[in-house]
């Protein structure tokens, strides 16, 4: 175990360093930072782009920036915006909380719903609600995401007028104005997860230590959730972790179609504002949220099955 902590503790930390020095190498390829400040309509002074020349580290080469941008991130200094010249650690922290609630709420739907349709799917297979669930992932997985969008906007808000159509709401409770939002960004990874845990299920019903659990007399409720579910759930493990991340992340399409004040929006953003300094922050924290994931899915592996051990 120890020596897996060490190898996931290094494999964290090239991850992420790797990828924000992507993120900085492409900032600077693209021309120089100072022009982007220069033209965010505050303009720079001789002094003002001394200055900040030497606070990013302009004067030395990319591995002395990422060195100095690193050591401040470190202490919690990200920088400031090119726009409007606001801490990028303070933006990023105000939209984690909106994105986080988002995130949980898709990925509870998709994951409870998927495995649960799943699982009956394959017990009971050529059946009714075998091909009803069949065709849900068929639909789910074939859709974008963005039709989905309109469609229940133009239905829920637009004709029925049951739902808002956009925006957050005051409130954290303000469920209406997350019930749309959810469903969409839901839709595909519980697609995922019925096809994935099906299949699973399938694949183990028909091995043979099910074959002789239910000659030794087990229920019919034994062999599915005891022996055939706990076996069949690594695959849809594997991928609720990483989904959860890729929520956390933040569903750009979603977020802006939505208009949810979420970290995916901010990343549009600072994609269309050229600002390096956001999208290098958004960056950190994606990356950071994934390396977490994966490290928590190898540690669940050996709880789920017992075959695993990290020596």
């Amino acid at each position: 175990m120890k020596r897996f902590l060490i190898g996931r503790l290094v494999f964290a930390v090239v991850s992420i360093v790797a990828a924000t020095f992507i993120v900085l190498v492409l900032s600077r390829a693209s021309g120089d930072p100072l022009l982007l400040y220069a033209n965010s309509g505050y303009g720079l002074s001789a002094e003002g782009e001394r200055v900040l020349r030497e606070k990013l580290g302009l004067n030395h080469n990319v591995f002395v920036q990422y060195g100095i941008w690193l050591s401040r991130t470190l202490r919690g200094d990200m920088g400031e915006t090119m726009l409007d010249r606001k801490p990028v650690s303070r933006i990023v922290f105000n939209k984690l909380p909106n994105t986080i609630q988002l995130a949980i709420g898709s990925w509870f739907i998709a994951t409870f719903f998927g495995i649960t349709l799943g699982v009956l799917s394959a017990v009971k297979r050529g059946s009714k609600l075998d091909y009803f669930s069949r065709t849900i992932a068929l639909f789910g997985q074939a859709l974008p995401q963005f039709w989905i969008a309109l469609v229940l906007i133009l239905v829920f808000s637009v004709y029925l007028k049951w739902l808002p159509a956009g925006l957050r709401g005051d409130s954290i409770w303000d469920i209406k104005y997350y019930i749309l939002p959810t469903i969409t960004l839901s839709s595909a990874a519980l697609a995922g997860y019925l096809r994935i845990t099906r299949s699973a299920m399938l694949e183990v019903m028909d091995s043979e230590y099910i074959r002789l659990a239910r000659a030794k007399g087990a229920t019919v409720n034994q062999v599915i959730w005891k022996h055939a579910f706990r076996n069949a759930l690594i695959q849809p493990l594997t991928v609720a972790t990483m989904l959860l991340a890729g929520f956390l992340d933040g569903a750009v399409l979603v977020e802006t179609v939505f208009a949810w004040p979420g970290m995916g929006s901010g990343v549009l953003t600072a994609v269309n504002n050229n600002d390096f300094a956001l999208l290098q922050g958004y960056v950190f924290f994606f990356t950071v949220l994934f390396v977490f994931a994966t490290f928590i899915t190898d540690i669940l592996y050996a709880f789920v099955d017992p075959r695993i051990r990290y020596e």
